[in-house]
């Protein structure tokens, strides 16, 4: 479908101080004073009384009138025989399960950070009048059943009949009174007598497999009805069974702020014109207002308990339990502080939102399971917000006008997630070369290269590649050395490139680089052998604005032009970069960003920007991999190298949504400070880790060491210590890759490289990693088959302790057999480790003592870890610990 007309942009000066306390998370959602929306049905139909309506052959939706009327869907019992098991999901007794509203929109922009709320609403939601539930088999669908048509269904051979179709009315009312145009009299604020919109909709719920019904929801037909009469006895006069509904995307205010490096700014306003406005309401003497045409909010509405979890929504920083909150869905930078301070104060003060906050992440997804083993996800890529506020209920807000999604089955987490993610995707099994050893980020040239490989070779570190992310040269700016976006390697910077790169490849060690989806102009670069961004804007290919030029847009100190993925020829022209980067002897790379696409751009597809922002990482990772799959497949030699040692190209990303699994081949978290804190430092690198494996990103690592340094004293101090980055290293030694990072600052960091004593625990902890190798193939390979991540939180094993429901990054498993309780806290040398019940004993990897739960439930214990002895431990009798202890002996650790 076309986007909406590009809005109209002005540009303006932007304060140099900005409010250090935005909202953290968006306002409330559209309410109607305190009432939720009623349910209401027909007394004389069928819904007056108790029955059941299957849906497929697995499922059944079981409707019951008492206490104003409740639907619940659950699994039908082996045999069909018999009661449902629990139910999968069910609306609150009398209480709307679908609602809609019409409101403006409200966006803030600002260096990839968004912030979408509600602005005025126009209509409240009022009433849902569910008319009829009815089960359509194959014969219904082939003599083209009306209520099919309007649900805008079609049959195929693979469709699992019977499918079920609720129908009946949706109606809101405005949110001020006006004159009833209806019955021409003016409404008081509280009279009965205010015209309503009224809309049909239709549900229809289908089995799509033996763990997932989906459900989708249409709505259409709107008319307006003076709300004294009821709209369910006087239905839209336009309404028709067969009218298929159209989507219609909401209005937009977007604000755009930029940082104090930026002199400007944009103010734009996304609005209906008036040929697209509905006729005007009788007139009030004081204003008229035009009326909405159609909803452009959808709320579904179903019941909870107070004591149900809710895990999942991507990859989170600050939490891994969300019930109580309100969890925004939506793509963009996580911050800088999210919350911990002073840095968030100081980076908000200095540059609107740049903070971030508790909900702010690279990768969400609108997926969740809960504790009582219900799971959900939305399709499409609307901006969504999850209430988990109200203690008996959830309430998701989709933008837009229909909805779809699927609720899943599963007697486990783990059962859960592997049917979530045969859906929606899984990574492929990775190459061996990148989890044999550590890779070693670096930065500095050739020289520094080839002095530090010096050093590791003298402390015998196992390393898989060199990661440089500097391989295109270094450009200074007001932040400090960043990089040049123009993706080929710069000789000057890296004097012979390809003899550095062919003496590691002699040794055994990989090549990585670094590339994202955006361009910058090049002229101020001596040495560029092309010029990428005017190569690109020839070819019109980049992101455009509102006038067609190319959409620049401010990143830290300089602007940059995004790649349109929506225009096939950019997916062509960037695999050919890609080409040329593999062919200078590159293994893997980094595909950073992807989470900043302009929520008021123009794209080649004409599709709505709003939408297209949430699945543009998908798009960015999807480039990446098939390129990396054309490789392998395209290549005679490089295939019969792959078949001898499990050779083939790697790059890993940071920005996702809910099916990124599908296209990349690995994530990490991004930019975490170089701190202590909770929610932006090596605290939340595991909460990332964690909350991510439980979302459907099973591969995923950190920096070790953290990235974001602030150096600016005598007030603001963010570097890197020694204790920090040997805790680190120690953590990361037991995630699937094993990754240093020297920071955006590296003279203000302690590195790996830093002295003797740093390059001896590194050297401990790559050995650390080398020695579960074995079992990180394995678990690779479970990822891929099955969606498990290899780092675990409890909760998928263990899901009934309620101990391990309230964890967040205190420990965690790898794969079944491991047990890792991290040391995260400065100065400290000792961990309280929890072993559940059901998980019988744990050995401690230094010591041998065995710890195990009691038969009262599970044990506590506190554990020694100085620095260079983590607490680990492995599943005592496990032949995966008892190989993984020998490798230790092996490798002269234990």
């Amino acid at each position: 479908m076309a986007s909406p007309a590009p809005p109209k942009t002005a540009k303006k000066h932007h304060a140099r101080l900005n409010n250090p306390f935005p909202r953290a998370v968006p306002a409330a959602a559209i309410r109607n004073g305190d009432a939720a929306p009623r349910l209401s049905f027909a007394p004389a139909s069928k819904l007056a009384h108790a029955h059941d309506s299957p849906v497929g052959t697995r499922f059944r939706l079981r409707w019951d009138p008492s206490l104003g009327g409740q639907a619940s869907l659950s699994r039908v019992p082996p045999g069909g025989g018999g009661d449902a098991r629990r139910a999968m999901l069910e609306s609150v007794p009398g209480v709307a399960f679908l609602s809609a509203a019409n409101a403006a929109t409200e966006a803030d922009e600002c260096r990839g950070s968004f912030a979408l709320r509600d602005g005025r609403a126009r209509l409240v939601p009022h009433r849902q009048h569910v008319d009829k539930i009815r089960a359509f088999y194959r014969c219904d669908a082939e003599a083209g059943a009306g209520l099919l048509r309007g649900a805008a269904f079609q049959a195929s051979d693979a469709t699992r009949f019977p499918v079920l179709v609720i129908t009946g009315l949706l109606s809101a009312k405005p949110s001020s009174p006006a004159s009833c145009s209806c019955c021409g009299q003016r409404a008081g604020r509280r009279a009965a007598g205010r015209p309503a919109l009224s809309a049909r909709y239709w549900i229809l719920l289908e089995e799509k497999t033996d763990t997932q019904v989906a459900f989708s929801v249409k709505i259409g037909d709107y008319q307006w009805t003076c709300a004294r009469a009821d709209p369910a006895k006087s239905p839209p006069a336009t309404a028709t069974a067969t009218t298929t509904p159209r989507i219609h995307r909401p209005s937009l205010r977007l604000r755009l702020s930029a940082r104090v490096q930026r002199a400007t700014s944009k103010k734009t306003r996304l609005a209906p014109s008036r040929e697209e406005a509905s006729a005007l309401l009788p007139p009030e003497p004081e204003r008229a207002e035009a009326r909405p045409e159609e909803f452009n909010r959808v709320f579904l509405t179903y019941a909870s308990s107070r004591d149900e979890r809710f895990y999942g929504f991507g990859e989170q920083f600050s939490r891994v339990e969300f019930k109580g909150k309100r969890v925004p869905v939506l793509v963009q930078e996580q911050g800088i502080g999210r919350g911990d301070q002073p840095i968030t104060f100081a980076a908000n003060l200095v540059s609107y939102r740049s903070g971030g906050n508790w909900s702010t992440t690279y990768a969400p997804s609108p997926f969740y399971m809960t504790s009582k083993m219900r799971s959900l996800y939305l399709e499409g890529y609307d901006y969504s917000i999850f209430d988990l506020t109200k203690p008996d209920r959830v309430q998701i807000q989709i933008y837009g006008n229909s909805v779809q999604g699927r609720i899943l089955d599963g007697d486990s987490p783990t059962q859960l997630l592997t049917s979530y993610t045969e859906s929606t995707g899984r990574p492929p099994v990775l190459p061996r070369w990148i989890t044999s050893g550590a890779i070693v980020g670096m930065q500095g040239g050739t020289d520094t290269v080839r002095r530090v490989w010096n050093q590791l070779q003298d402390y015998d570190v196992p390393v898989s590649a060199f990661w440089l992310q500097d391989w295109v040269g270094q450009r200074k700016t007001a932040i400090g050395s960043q990089l040049w976006w123009n993706w080929e390697v710069d000789d000057a910077h890296y004097q012979g490139w390809r003899d550095l790169v062919d003496d590691l490849r002699r040794s055994g060690i990989r090549t990585m680089t670094y590339c994202n989806p955006c361009l910058v102009p090049m002229d101020q670069k001596p040495n560029t052998k092309r010029h990428l961004f005017e190569e690109a804007k020839k070819l019109g290919i980049l992101v455009k604005d509102e006038a067609g030029e190319p959409y620049m847009m401010p990143n830290t100190a300089f602007d940059v032009a995004m790649l349109d993925f929506t225009n096939p020829e950019a997916h062509a022209w960037f695999k050919k970069i890609l080409r040329g980067m593999v062919d200078d002897g590159v293994s893997g790379w980094m595909a950073d960003f992807g989470e900043g696409l302009p929520l008021d751009a123009r794209l080649h597809s004409g599709e709505d920007p709003i939408a297209a922002h949430n699945r543009y990482p998908e798009m960015w990772a999807r480039v990446n991999r098939e390129f990396a799959d054309e490789w392998r497949s395209g290549s005679v030699a490089a295939a019969a190298a792959a078949e001898e040692d499990g050779d083939g190209l790697v790059f890993f990303v940071r920005s996702g949504f809910r099916e990124s699994s599908r296209w990349a081949m690995l994530f990490w978290e991004g930019d975490q400070m170089v701190s202590w804190q909770a929610n932006d430092g090596i605290k939340s690198s595991v909460v990332g880790l964690l909350s991510g494996g439980l979302s459907g990103f099973p591969l995923n690592h950190s920096d070790a060491g953290g990235y974001c340094t602030v150096d600016l004293p005598p007030l603001l101090r963010y570097r890197r210590g020694e204790e920090l980055l040997l805790r680190w290293m120690e953590v990361n030694a037991f995630t699937v890759v094993f990754r240093t990072h020297e920071g955006n600052k590296p003279a203000s960091n302690c590195q790996f490289y830093s002295s003797g004593r740093t390059l001896t625990h590194f050297a401990r902890c790559a050995k650390l990693y080398k020695a579960w190798e074995f079992y990180r193939a394995e678990l690779v390979g479970e990822a891929a088959a099955t969606g498990l991540p290899v780092a675990r939180h409890l909760f998928l094993h263990y899901p009934a302790d309620e101990r391990v429901q309230a964890m967040t990054y205190q420990q965690f498993l790898v794969g079944t057999e491991m047990l890792v309780v991290p040391v995260l806290d400065k100065g400290r040398s000792a961990v309280t480790a929890y072993f559940p019940a059901g998980a019988g004993a744990w050995r401690h990897v230094w010591t041998g003592d065995e710890y195990g739960a009691t038969a009262h439930g599970g044990f506590e214990a506190e554990v020694q870890a100085p620095v260079g002895y983590p607490a680990v431990f492995v599943r005592a009798g496990s032949p995966v610990g008892d190989r993984f202890l020998s490798n230790l002996r092996g490798l002269k650790v234990l």
